[in-house]
């Protein structure tokens, strides 16, 4: 389980204080997929930095499988919003995902394996001796999810990874990560300042506040397991948490409550 406890974040520079997190209290269980959602500058990718050990918090805790995460915890993996800043250019499709393969010591014949095993997976198949600047924005992301998950982690952090491809490859990479979440049930924690993404994907959708952040409101997703991107958004349901969703941040942006009833 992943447990976060009034985590806090303030930024000092001189006399400058900037709270950017005020008292984040959330779970996710193991093998769940829970999406977070809030208004543009309300700290998500404060708080996925905080949670991935990155950027120590000013107060609260973060903790994994009972663990206090002090720096990036074992069996945990990200996948960042800019997939051109992550993947090394001069590096083969191969090499790249095979790189943190190495750091973990594998023996060669495993990494081989499970770089093949995940480029299938993700739809890159016979991609192994290109480079990243060779591919498609969509194709690079793809890299970086192959990476992410040849690295078998229990939890997988992903940071707004897909809000600079177009909606056609955001549609398919949003069913690549349910595909792929289904099949390994490694436990997905999704920031996306979509609604419409946070609504399709989660199991849970945890609403945050404006900043300083707090959390606003969180539900449950009781869509169908088996979703795709023409039926699911076509069934009323989808309209009616999608709504829910909406008042929550429009309320966050005006900084109350919403007073909209539960969906």
């Amino acid at each position: 389980m992943l447990e976060v406890t009034s985590l806090k974040k303030v930024y000092r520079s001189g006399e400058r204080e900037v709270e950017a997190l005020r008292d984040l209290t959330f779970t996710v269980d193991n093998g769940d997929l829970v999406c977070l959602v809030g208004p543009s500058g309300c700290g998500k990718t404060t708080l996925l930095r905080c949670i991935a050990g990155l950027l120590e918090p000013t107060a609260g805790t973060v903790r994994l499988d009972g663990h206090p995460v002090s720096g990036p915890p074992p069996g945990l993996a990200m996948v960042f919003q800019e997939y051109g800043r992550s993947l090394f250019p001069w590096m083969s499709v191969r090499d790249n995902v095979e790189l943190p393969l190495k750091q973990k010591k594998l023996p060669r014949e495993r990494r081989t394996a499970l770089v093949e095993e995940t480029l299938d997976a993700v739809g890159l198949a016979g991609t192994e001796k290109a480079y990243p600047w060779q591919l498609s924005g969509g194709m690079q992301q793809r890299v970086a999810i192959a990476r992410a998950v040849a690295y078998e982690p229990s939890t997988l952090l992903m940071d707004e990874p897909f809000a600079a491809v177009d909606a056609q490859t955001r549609a398919d990479l949003e069913d690549l990560v349910r595909a792929l979440w289904q099949r390994l049930r490694v436990t997905v924690l999704f920031i996306t300042h979509d609604i419409d993404e946070a609504v399709y994907l989660g199991r849970r959708v945890v609403m945050l506040s404006s900043s300083p952040t707090v959390v606003q409101d969180e539900i449950t997703i009781d869509l169908p397991a088996e979703r795709d991107q023409l039926h699911t958004r076509a069934d009323p349901r989808f309209t009616e948490l999608r709504t829910h969703v909406y008042e929550q941040i429009q309320a966050a942006k005006r900084g109350r409550p919403s007073t909209e009833a539960a969906v």
